[in-house]
């Protein structure tokens, strides 16, 4: 009896390496480039600021202008862009491409700024109210209290009062400690 027919073959399948979770995952190789949104947002905002000044506005008129009458009446060997204009066209599409998307992220990076600005000053209004609510309470207690307290107009009119009293009865203590009337002493 051969020993090798009777036992069975294993050949195990080579093991797909275990990942440990307390060590992070190797980075994977990105197809596309790298980039800083925060970079990329400024950029675009100088960008979207400038598409909307009088001076870029000039400026393209300018070059346009420039454009046509080159086109026009430049030297026959030296036009680029015959009548109709069609690469002119083709170079304000592109343009007109690339600065929508790009006045769009500055539009959206605003409105993101404008957002937190708002939970900041809704933060600010709810800490001041409740301020507010605090400072109220705290003074509606003062007054509660104050009206306990014995104050110099109420002492002086508790004073008048107990001396018309005194001056009613007219009542003097002797220093042999009786009592006598006012009359008899003056």
């Amino acid at each position: 009896m051969a020993p090798d027919r009777d036992r069975e073959v294993r050949t195990e399948a080579p093991r797909q390496p275990r990942f440990r979770l307390d060590q992070p995952l190797p980075q994977r190789r990105r197809m596309l480039p790298e980039y800083d949104p925060e970079t990329f947002g400024r950029f675009s905002e100088r960008i979207a600021r400038f598409l909307g000044t009088w001076r870029f506005i000039l400026w393209m008129t300018v070059t346009i202008i420039v454009w046509v009458i080159w086109n026009v009446f430049g030297p026959p060997g030296l036009r680029w862009d015959e009548y109709p204009f069609i690469f002119l066209t083709l170079m304000l599409s592109l343009q007109a491409s690339y600065a929508a998307p790009l006045i769009l992220l500055a539009q959206n990076r605003q409105a993101d700024r404008d957002r937190v600005q708002y939970e900041q000053d809704r933060k600010q209004n709810e800490r001041s109210i409740s301020d507010t609510e605090y400072l109220t309470r705290e003074i509606a207690a003062l007054r509660m209290g104050l009206g306990e307290v014995a104050t110099r107009d109420w002492i002086r009119s508790e004073i008048q009062d107990l001396m018309r009293d005194l001056e009613e009865q007219q009542v003097v203590i002797r220093p042999d400690g009786g009592r006598g009337s006012d009359l008899s002493d003056r």
